[in-house]
């Protein structure tokens, strides 16, 4: 993986990620969309999920945990 897409995923892990869950999650609370809890429980667990990808690569570019 090069730095630069890296960086880009890394950006969006850490920023983009959480504030379009939370977005979304009160867009459709307010009104009251079923199955609100189910989109955000799936958003935020694709990006918990990328952030351990991304935390993976991190540890094997640089060879040790960096926890």
């Amino acid at each position: 993986m090069s730095n630069k897409v890296y960086d880009v995923l890394k950006y969006i892990a850490l920023v983009f990620l959480p504030a379009l869950t939370t977005f979304v999650g009160i867009v459709l609370k307010c009104f009251d969309v079923p199955y609100t809890a189910i989109v955000i429980t799936i958003m935020t667990g694709f990006d918990a999920f990328l952030g351990e990808i991304l935390r993976i690569q991190s540890k094997n570019y640089y060879g040790k945990d960096e926890r």
